[in-house]
């Protein structure tokens, strides 16, 4: 069960949260938990909504940013994130079992992608402090400055998100997947 209020319906969020939620059920045709758990707070759920649409616009694939999402959710040991991601991964982007592995260990099975996860763990294990060797392999797999800037708003973002779910303990609502 959930530590935060985790509101069953639209209409019990409060009313400025209401409309971000209808836009989230429009575009999933649901709402998952952590948007419900969110809604306490409807300047939280906006902010995060923007965050996430703004790095949708980003150079970043869908499939590298799921890969993003899965490592970081495993790396931060949030089960409802890695639940979510690997779920959107393997039916969204299309991301096989083995992708999904590797994500998990800090990988990938793409030779450009593996740069940019190894480097997104890399930001989230030492917060922020990488090495010039981190910071150099991912610009050598063909990463620029731009897309550097757009990983580490991944590592944000997902972090982010996985802090919410640990503190709120929010209830998996996708096929689970446990952080080992």
């Amino acid at each position: 069960m959930s530590r935060i209020n985790t509101f069953a319906t639209i209409e019990a969020a409060p009313a400025a949260a209401q409309p971000l939620l209808q836009a989230v059920k429009q575009k999933f045709g649901t709402v998952p938990n952590l948007f419900r758990l969110a809604a306490n707070s409807p300047a939280g759920l906006e902010g995060y909504l923007s965050f996430n649409g703004a790095l949708a616009k980003g150079s970043l694939s869908p499939q590298t940013r799921e890969r993003l999402a899965i490592a970081i959710a495993e790396v931060n040991g949030c089960s409802y994130c890695l639940s979510a991601h690997s779920y959107i991964g393997k039916n969204l982007a299309k991301l096989d079992d083995a992708e999904i592995a590797a994500n998990r260990a800090g990988h990938s099975n793409d030779a450009k992608a593996d740069a940019a996860v190894a480097f997104a763990v890399a930001v989230a294990k030492a917060r922020g402090h990488v090495s010039d060797a981190d910071l150099q392999a991912v610009k050598a797999a063909g990463y620029d400055d731009a897309a550097v800037v757009e990983i580490v708003a991944h590592v944000a973002l997902n972090t982010l998100t996985n802090y919410l779910n640990e503190v709120g303990k929010t209830e998996i609502d996708f096929p689970v997947v446990k952080a080992g």
